[in-house]
């Protein structure tokens, strides 16, 4: 029953304008239920980073009212932020058996399987949270046991389309769930989630079996080594692999640590159809020929410490690119990701291996619906309103412009941010206010001890350099007793230039000078004037700007 003074709200903390990290809140009454909890990756802009996971505070301060977290599918973008909300708050979660499998490994990792109480769900099942009641639909994506959600609300029912694609041919289990797309459509939709990747592709997404008959293609064809980089977690692709070396007498062996765990756990759940004998470990590829090998890697978008970036290194300590190998790179470069992609393509060339990559051959097909499926979500589901999800600004403002053209008025769509608050009630949807969110940064063990001083500053030395300089001065007096002395890194090599360094130690001494004569003691305005100083000189000579550290001991 409504409760006429109460509101559903709607809050992305993650995903929003933005592709990765995705997290979505749904609130009513004093009950919460979210949606996914992902990650993505740092870009340049953020030297020494290593993951990047939504700002949940929100969430933490709000604990006791949420009754559990829905998961879409095992992608990183949607699981991989799981591991730090468990540490923080402690609630069920709910997903199917491969992407429960896949978070059990990582929550081995962080040493907190025994925290969180995980529950499977199948296809078609529905579970009660709360006030919530979540309803799992059977989709298609770039990994098996993807779901759409139907979320009952008092309010009347949300689609969440997480990722999709609509395959009428896929490589493991059933099409995507139409129908009851079409029957909560004809029954009555509130809003609609639906995701815009790749809202920009006109047309349909092609069925996944396109690269199996690449991969048969290319298998058949060569009597050399092959090895296939693709994402670990697109099991599909995974599955091809086998089933093309399997039907040409080849043996698969498996590198990277994250398509070793995926591997595992979809083998080990079922997922993975292997015949018998036909993985064999990495240490053991030298026991047969060439042309009874392929090596399935991790790497596919060029990262530098993924397996094959190694390899094209002469960095990897069980594989060596040997001229002749092919290399077959089964994935689409990541934007941002292109000049890490053509460099591994470069060194692998230059080492004699033959590369075959998407512009070459239809070796990778996307998980993500194409603007005919995504309109094929809206036709069956006409929903009161619409929110577009998954996406940058300028995806996120052309599926709305697709959304008008199918009749969606324009008042009935929102764009939203990250943090935003979407309230529902008896007198329409209305955007109500913020909450807080943004970016949580994960350098090795510290999370969100990097701020945006700290990543100014790693920019400032990776782009100017360092330099520290070193004075000596009487407690009592104030004058210089030794120094100064200047270390640089990353700024000059101070041999080949020595006459700077001179003349450079010359402007500190007249700044310290300056100083004694006018009784300045305190060091921390000592410390500024050499910096000040020294940074005019040194933009003025040589037109750099490096960091400066004066330090200053007493005797």
């Amino acid at each position: 029953m409504k409760n006429r003074k109460e509101k559903l709200r709607i809050i992305p903390l993650g995903g929003m304008q933005e592709i990765g990290k995705n997290i979505t809140a749904f609130e009513y009454d004093n009950e919460i239920i979210i949606v996914d909890c992902g990650l993505t990756f740092p870009d340049e802009s953020m030297p020494g980073i290593d993951l990047v996971i939504p700002d949940m505070s929100y969430l933490i301060k709000n604990k006791d009212k949420i009754k559990g977290v829905v998961l879409t599918h095992g992608h990183e973008d949607h699981i991989g932020g799981l591991p730090y909300f468990l540490k923080e708050i402690n609630v069920p979660i709910y997903a199917t058996r491969l992407t429960l499998g896949l978070l059990e490994y990582k929550l081995k990792e962080h040493g907190i399987l025994s925290v969180s109480k995980l529950n499977v769900v199948v296809q078609g099942q529905k579970i009660q949270l709360g006030l919530f009641e979540v309803e799992f639909i059977r989709s298609n994506h770039s990994i098996p046991d993807a779901v759409a959600l139907a979320i009952y609300t008092p309010f009347g029912v949300i689609v969440h389309t997480g990722d999709f694609k609509v395959d009428y041919t896929p490589i493991e289990g059933e099409m995507i769930d139409l129908n009851k797309f079409a029957e909560l459509g004809s029954k009555g939709v509130l809003a609609l989630m639906c995701e815009s990747t790749n809202v920009e592709r006109p047309g349909f997404t092609m069925s996944e079996r396109r690269v199996g008959e690449t991969f048969k293609n290319i298998f058949s064809q060569t009597k050399n080594r092959i090895l296939v980089a693709t994402f670990a977690s697109n099991v599909h692709r995974i599955q091809q692999v086998i089933n093309a070396a399997y039907a040409n007498n080849r043996k698969v062996a498996v590198v990277g640590r994250s398509m070793l765990n995926v591997v595992t756990v979809a083998g080990e759940l079922g997922y993975l159809s292997v015949p018998p004998n036909t993985i064999i470990e990495i240490d053991h590829i030298g026991r047969y020929r060439n042309d009874q090998i392929v090596i399935l890697s991790t790497g596919s978008q060029g990262e530098p410490m993924s397996a094959l970036a190694r390899m094209a290194a002469s960095d990897h300590k069980k594989v060596e690119i040997t001229p002749g190998d092919l290399v077959v790179i089964s994935a689409t470069p990541i934007p941002g990701n292109e000049k890490f992609v053509s460099k591994v393509i470069n060194e692998l060339t230059k080492k004699g291996a033959e590369v075959i990559y998407e512009a070459l051959a239809e070796t990778h097909v996307s998980g993500h619906a194409c603007q005919e499926e995504i309109k094929l979500i809206h036709s069956l589901v006409k929903p009161k309103y619409f929110i577009p999800v998954h996406g940058e600004y300028r995806h996120l403002q052309q599926h709305c412009q697709l959304a008008q053209n199918l009749g969606m008025p324009k008042e009935n769509m929102f764009i939203m941010d990250n943090g935003k608050v979407l309230e529902i009630d008896q007198s329409g949807a209305k955007m109500a206010g913020s909450v807080t969110a943004g970016k949580v940064l994960v350098d090795g063990l510290g999370v969100g001890d990097v701020g945006n001083i700290v990543l100014r500053d790693r920019k400032h030395l990776a782009q100017d350099g360092l330099i520290v300089v070193v004075v000596t001065i009487d407690g009592d007096s104030g004058a210089v007793v030794a120094g100064p002395d200047i270390i640089s890194r990353g700024f000059v090599y101070v041999r080949e230039s020595e006459v700077l360094m001179e003349e450079a130690k010359t402007v500190i001494k007249n700044t310290l000078i300056k100083c004694e004569q006018k009784h300045i003691t305190d060091w921390s305005t000592i410390k500024g004037s050499i910096r000040d100083s020294l940074r005019d000189f040194l933009y003025e000579r040589i037109k750099r700007n490096p960091m400066i550290l004066p330090i200053i001991m007493e005797v």
